[in-house]
């Protein structure tokens, strides 16, 4: 397998951090701005919000730009974003900074998955393409509990300095050692929209944009959480995000193991209607911390184990605008986290406590498993297509 990977993988690792490493510092930022908590918590939905539309639009608009150029002004504007945080004194500088990271990360994601297929033989892509995704989950394992470490060490913003340092260091490394990549074909944004014009397809991507909606409404705050939960330090609050970290990461396995065993539709139904039911019960859980982290391993693993047999699922239903699926899926995943931040920050202003915010999430889940359904019953793509011929050769 062609080294330059690793390269891409650390890469993907460092910009994985800035959307992650916000809700783990939360009241740290929002005391030190001087704003609420659930304003705060809009940083987390702006920059999902701003992602999800980015990757789509930023592609298209750059479609005739040569990717490793376009890869190094990324990472470039990425690199100030982290800057412009570091320095930053009010909360609106950092909204901005937010924006300008959030549309480079979108970019630098997508391109390093797209670099990977390149630079690789076909017969290393899969384990390519799951190194360049261990670089993100690596981010969620690793990047908050040391996010909130360095945080309390030396305060808030000396971690968007370290993500900045971490991203000059790949682009060094990527401007010397990378090889120039042609442009390739790009689709359309108005050919990828017209795909949701089917209902099985459009379904299906509102389960994954409710399943995240319904996660985030609690994991936005859930440093606020343990702290009026448990009383927890930092140093407690640093171990309960590596645990729920490590399970999300065992929960891709998870999700790939369930699809094969028993085959994609059941999977996501079980997964789904799962997760309800574990959201419903943390806030009844908080009676005892071991019972918690016991329910927190399972919130962790089953809110990454719908996404391999979702992705599946796509592919089947409409092998054709496969590609295009995938990528509407990611930008599907991030309008669902700015929905849960904004709601669950709504919840939170409103009541004044977030104990209850992942009963509410699980009203958001339950959307998920109707749509999943909804989506399960109707007939595949194709199989429409032939209907419809057949129909028409009928009438003729």
């Amino acid at each position: 397998m062609n080294w330059r990977v690793y390269i891409l993988a650390v890469t993907t690792f460092a910009v994985g951090l800035v959307e992650l490493i916000v809700g783990g510092i939360l009241p740290t930022i929002a005391e030190d701005l001087n704003v609420s908590l659930a304003t705060a918590g809009q940083l987390i939905t702006i920059f999902a919000l701003v992602y999800a539309i980015s990757a789509p639009v930023l592609l298209s608009l750059t479609a005739k730009v040569e990717r490793k150029r376009l890869y190094l002004i990324s990472l470039f504007i990425f690199t100030l974003g982290n800057v412009m945080t570091f320095f930053s004194t009010t909360f609106l500088i950092v909204m901005i900074a937010r924006i300008f990271t959030a549309m480079s990360t979108a970019l630098v994601i997508v391109l390093s998955l797209t670099i990977t297929t390149k630079i690789v033989e076909p017969r290393h892509r899969a384990k390519a393409l799951g190194l360049v995704f261990i670089g993100v989950s690596s981010a969620l394992v690793i990047g908050v509990p040391m996010g909130i470490f360095v945080s309390e060490a030396f305060g808030w913003r000396a971690v968007f300095l370290g993500i900045a340092l971490l991203s000059t260091v790949s682009m060094i490394l990527i401007a010397l050692l990378l090889e120039k990549m042609p442009v390739g074909e790009v689709v359309p944004l108005k050919a990828q929209i017209k795909s949701l014009a089917n209902l099985k397809i459009l379904s299906a991507q509102l389960t994954t944009l409710f399943m995240l909606a319904g996660h985030y409404m609690l994991y936005a705050y859930l440093t606020p959480f343990l702290i009026e939960a448990f009383d927890m330090s930092a140093s407690w609050i640093s171990i309960c995000y590596l645990i729920f970290g490590i399970a999300s990461v065992s929960g891709n396995a998870l999700g790939g193991w369930l699809s094969d065993k028993i085959g994609t539709g059941k999977a996501i139904l079980i997964v789904v209607s799962t997760f309800a039911v574990v959201l419903f019960s943390i806030p009844y859980t908080i009676i005892a911390l071991p019972l918690f982290l016991v329910v927190t391993v399972l919130w962790g693993a089953l809110s990454w184990a719908l996404t391999p047999p979702l992705q599946n699922y796509l592919i089947q239903a409409d092998p054709k605008t496969s590609d295009i699926q995938q990528s509407l899926n990611t930008a599907a995943l991030q309008i669902g986290i700015s929905i849960g931040s904004a709601v669950g920050g709504a919840m939170f202003t409103v009541t004044g406590s977030a104990t209850h915010l992942a009963s509410f999430g699980a009203i958001l889940v339950l959307c998920a498993l109707g749509c999943a359904v909804f989506s399960l019953k109707r007939v595949p793509v194709s199989h429409e297509a032939e209907l419809g011929l057949k129909s028409a050769h009928n009438n003729s």
